[in-house]
């Protein structure tokens, strides 16, 4: 296992490497730059092309592109990841003060995806083909269909403005303590709303996965033996079917944090998302180049965490 594991690592070096170089001049193919995201654009006018050039040289952005792309590089081997032009703060310590945020956002529903969409994926495939089944699948199919800012809106209009139940943004109110009560108070409502596609996704693999298998013949030997079929359930079909699962949880991981800077956005949440979001409309191209590395490195860290996390569900599997 841990030969796979350094083999592992060292094979995600370079795919890093590819994912900088593709979003360093994606980036660069953006209408403008940082200078331009400073002003109006019919306060450009006002300013000679000198003036701009000045500016441009003061940011860095007067180099060729493949120049500040090695910069940039060479800063990061030294763990450094520049500094944001917009605020003039270390890129490193801006991420370090919002990463918190967002994996607590991702993780919470995560969790509630998984909890939630296994569990409602076993009750349709123990009860195929009922009403159960049926309603279940119907509603699986709305949640997926649905994006989830129209989930994030009517969230926040039902249970915020009508209800009162949840705030309707932010970690904390202003001038409150920042409690663990109040911060999972906050965080209720955009993680069930992130969570919701994850939901219908992990129920559907898991009906489709567990009715696979107690068709298998060793379901029918367990029960000719007069096992509970309780018993049958949790203890030898749900975690041969937990295989497939694994594979569909680790690959949702991007989506839900792909899924974060819309939900970040629309929830005032301090986290990655909105501090992305808001380095795109700026041009802010290292915090862009640093965002994108350290979801880059969160997916691959997930897919290494799934293939171990395989060997623990099915003893047979071995890396060595």
């Amino acid at each position: 296992m841990r030969t796979y594991i350094l083999r592992r690592l060292a094979v995600s070096v370079p795919i890093l490497l590819g994912l900088t170089v593709v979003t360093f001049f994606f980036t660069e193919l953006m209408p403008g730059d940082f200078v331009d995201g400073l002003m109006p654009t019919t306060a450009i006018a006002n300013f000679s092309p000198e003036q701009l050039e000045s500016m441009r040289e003061n940011y860095g952005l007067n180099r060729p592109p493949h120049v500040r792309y090695l910069i940039w590089m060479r800063e990061l081997a030294k763990g450094n990841m520049g500094r944001s032009l917009a605020s003039g703060a270390p890129v490193r310590d801006e991420i370090l003060a919002r990463l918190p945020a967002t994996l607590q956002l991702t993780a919470s529903s995560l969790l509630f995806g998984i909890i939630f969409g296994v569990g409602l994926g076993i009750v349709s495939a123990v009860k195929q083909y009922s009403w159960i089944d049926q309603f279940l699948t119907l509603l699986g199919f709305f949640w997926i269909s649905t994006p989830g800012f129209v989930f994030a809106i009517g969230g926040i209009f039902l249970f915020s403005l009508k209800l009162d139940l949840f705030p309707t943004s932010g970690i904390i109110n202003y001038g409150e303590e920042a409690t663990l009560l109040i911060r999972i108070h906050h965080m209720i409502l955009p993680a069930v709303v992130l969570g919701l596609g994850s939901v219908a996704s992990f129920m559907r693999y898991a009906r489709s996965s567990l009715l696979d298998v107690i068709r298998q013949d060793y379901i029918t030997v367990a029960r000719a033996k007069g096992l509970a079929e309780k018993a049958i359930l949790m203890g030898h079909a749900l975690r041969n079917a937990l295989i497939p699962l694994i594979t569909i949880i680790s690959l949702d991981i991007p989506f839900l944090i792909g899924g974060t800077v819309i939900i970040e956005h629309i929830f005032a949440w301090p986290g990655m998302g909105t501090y992305s979001l808001a380095s795109i409309f700026a041009r802010d191209y290292p915090v862009i180049m640093a965002v994108n590395f350290m979801v880059a490195l969160v997916v691959l860290m997930s897919n290494l965490l799934a293939d171990i996390t395989y060997a623990f569900a099915d003893p047979r599997i071995r890396y060595e």
